[in-house]
């Protein structure tokens, strides 16, 4: 496998990537900051993570450095190629998946849409014809190859998604939200299809909105904020950001914003994250002296009815919330 100095599978430096909105006229444009000039290092084999809210930067990456998308400035390496002027040669040893359903042709059986982008990706002939019966059989999509896409569930249209990124037998493969809108089963599904390609030795590319999915199948993470890259390490690693305490959680009903404030002013208290639920809220406070916290609540509620109090560890998701609510 070819590679940088350092043998890594990506490479990221300073990346940046700036919008500029508006009309013709210079006064009138104004400029949106995508990336502000992030690293990242991916070593070959690793399953890394890219985690951060709408808006943070994780498909613009991608994009990037799926040679989809120019960069503002910086430098980005995969697979020791320069993503700018290597283009060609790149494209051929990296697959992408973005999430959705966009991409495919609905009124084509599986089976053509596969044959179609093999085409289109310079597949040799004798390469596709054996290619594609093994993606068929090893994302259980064997035996429904002939039916039309439009008649496949949703998960199913991902797998085939993920057949179409497989069928130049990349190295490195990018997958943007595969997850996304599919069922807690075909997700499952999916993430063991993800970890069985890397062990097979591809390097893969994730970005993901979900802390279960990153904390259960990625070796490293990193979390994007506004275009900067806030945490980075394994998922334990960036769990331990928030250690030092643990978590009070709580349901309540009408929480007012100056209960709120007091609790947040309490003695030891980092974060207070609210989450509206149909009829109560749940309240999660992370301190570094969970039991004082505990029972504090109900001087501090002032008679407020609350019940399922109790002290837990902290979680990936936790830690994720605290380091982009920051």
């Amino acid at each position: 496998m070819a590679g940088s100095a350092e043998g890594l599978a990506i490479e990221v430096l300073g990346l940046q990537k700036v919008y500029v909105q508006g009309g013709l006229r210079r006064r009138n444009r104004s400029q949106h900051v995508a990336l502000g000039g992030i690293d990242l290092r991916v070593e070959p084999g690793e399953l890394f993570g890219l985690l951060g809210p709408n808006g943070a930067g994780k498909t613009t990456t991608v994009k990037i450095l799926t040679t989809l998308l120019l960069p503002s400035a910086g430098s980005a390496r995969v697979l020791g190629l320069d993503v700018v002027r290597s283009t060609r040669e790149l494209r051929r040893r990296i697959g992408f998946v973005f999430g959705g359903e966009r991409g495919l042709y609905w009124r084509l059986s599986g089976l053509d849409n596969l044959r179609y982008f093999a085409d289109l990706y310079l597949v040799p002939p004798d390469v596709s014809r054996r290619r594609i019966p093994e993606l068929l059989e090893m994302l259980g999509l064997k035996g429904r190859e002939g039916d039309r896409v439009e008649h496949y569930s949703r998960g199913m249209k991902q797998r085939l998604h993920l057949a179409r990124g497989l069928l130049n037998d990349p190295q490195v493969l990018f997958l943007d939200e595969p997850t996304l809108g599919i069922d807690p089963v075909g997700a499952r599904e999916l993430r063991t299809l993800i970890r069985r390609l890397v062990k097979e030795g591809k390097t893969v590319f994730l970005t993901t909105h979900y802390m279960l999915e990153a904390d259960e199948v990625c070796d490293r993470i990193a979390v994007l904020k506004r275009g900067q890259v806030v945490a980075e390490g394994s998922p334990s690693s960036i769990k331990r950001e928030v250690e030092g305490g643990g978590i009070v959680e709580f349901e309540v009903d009408g929480l007012s914003d100056e209960l709120a404030a007091r609790l947040r002013a309490l003695s030891g208290v980092a974060s207070l994250v609210l989450e509206e639920r149909e009829l109560t809220q749940l309240v999660s406070i992370h301190c570094s002296q969970p039991a004082e916290v505990l029972g504090s609540l109900s001087s501090t509620l002032q008679g407020l009815n609350f019940r399922r109090a109790a002290v837990r560890q902290p979680t990936l998701e936790d830690a994720y919330v605290r380091l982009v609510a920051e």
